[in-house]
């Protein structure tokens, strides 16, 4: 074969297409082969071994209470390294949904205010913004933490915030505590017929105003199922619930004093200082996105809302806003996605979520560096899939439909 027989080849679109293919994925694979060995010869200079059974190990340090620790019933010396792992998962999952539900409340909220006529409101929304999105998050990390969380009072003292029932200091904040008595089962099982039937009211409202224009009064139709339910398990059960109020000791042995962790749900002030600044600081990305997204929707809608007399606040609900999700929805799936993965700078402060406890304490030791980035890569892999899945269901949903 001539050198114009290979130049005849190469000019052939088709060959030359799969020649390039090949040699791309024939380097893809010397790479991951050349990193596999060359990983495995490090590994076997340092007498190590790869391997998934240092999780059954038993784990020998303190975890701050928080929900994960809770939930598995962590105890120093007995919990194993699997349990680290999974409450180092359910305490980055408990700041990332807490985070994202209030970064978008907020982030409505400024970004709609942004758009006011009213000029404090337009100036707060503006400051906020230009302030929040232009300081490191790390930073504001460290500001709610050691400058306004560390000026509360220490365990003999206290703020209250709702007198008697919630409080915090330097250990936490102090909620009530439910105690659930007999009957518990049977008031769930009515609220749950209860909700489903105000979701199959609402869907039959919404089916009747397609066909007729006029829709079902939702609101009291819903108000009237949840107060027939709450009355119907009055009358059969009582009252199935209390609250427990966070009991505060103030005389007594100094090491005593302070509220009892019995009578109260405590929240570390790491897990309130990671969710204030992963709220505040993503919210103000969302404001922005929201801002986009009314602007994008034409003058024209609201102007057409105002000559048939609709409200401002109905103009924003029913014609500005439904129509602005699609462009709000692809950029707030990113903020969703930063806010998850930005929960990892907690390990500064030592919230013990998913990189502080395993990554950090638990990975100092027993050395499995390969292992337990593996395992981290996955759990964040797997929160920004299920949330992207989840956000594109949601902009399936509310994209125009052309007809």
């Amino acid at each position: 074969m001539n050198f114009s027989d290979l130049s005849r080849l190469w000019n052939d679109a088709r060959i030359r297409r799969i020649t390039i293919q090949v040699v791309l994925v024939a380097l893809v694979v010397f790479c991951f082969w050349w990193l596999i060995s060359n990983t495995s010869q490090n590994l076997d200079k340092l007498n190590k071994s790869i391997g998934f059974d240092f999780l059954s190990q038993n784990a020998g340090f303190q975890i701050a209470p928080t929900l994960g620790t809770w939930l598995f019933s962590y105890e120093v010396g007995q919990s194993t390294y699997w349990d680290v792992y999974l409450i180092g998962i359910i305490n980055t999952l408990l700041v990332a949904v807490l985070g994202i539900i209030a970064a978008t409340v907020i982030g409505f909220l400024v970004g709609i205010m942004r758009l006011s006529n009213n000029i404090i409101f337009r100036s707060f929304a503006t400051v906020y913004i230009e302030l929040l999105r232009n300081i490191p998050l790390l930073l504001q990390l460290f500001f709610w933490y050691f400058t306004v969380l560390r000026s509360l009072p220490d365990k003999r003292g206290k703020v209250d915030l709702i007198p008697g029932a919630v409080s915090v200091n330097l250990e936490g904040l102090f909620l009530p505590f439910p105690i659930w008595h007999s009957g518990a089962g049977f008031a769930g099982i009515i609220l749950l017929i209860a909700v489903i039937s105000a979701l199959y009211m609402r869907a039959k409202s919404r089916s009747r105003q397609l066909m007729t224009g006029h829709p079902l009064a939702i609101w009291r139709i819903t108000a009237g199922i949840f107060a027939a339910a709450c009355l119907m398990i009055v009358v059969s059960v009582g009252i199935p619930m209390e609250w427990s109020q966070p009991t505060f000791i103030e005389t007594g042995p100094i090491l005593k004093q302070g509220f009892d962790k019995t009578t109260a749900i405590m929240i570390i002030p790491e897990m309130l200082a990671v969710w204030f600044a992963l709220t505040l600081y993503t919210a103000a990305f969302i404001a922005e996105n929201v801002r986009s997204g009314i602007l994008a929707v034409s003058k024209g809608q609201t102007e057409a809302a105002n000559a048939l007399g609709l409200s401002t606040g109905q103009t924003l609900r029913l014609i500005v806003i439904p129509q602005a999700m699609r462009v709000i929805v692809p950029p707030l799936t990113s903020q969703y996605l930063n806010l998850t993965k930005n929960s990892s700078l907690a390990v500064a402060i030592a919230y013990p979520e998913l990189v502080s406890i395993f990554a950090g304490t638990a990975m100092n030791q027993v050395g499995k560096e390969i292992e337990m980035f593996f395992m981290m890569m996955v759990v964040y892999l797997t929160f920004s899939l299920l949330t992207s899945a989840f956000m594109n269901w949601f902009n399936h949903r509310s994209k125009l439909v052309e007809r």
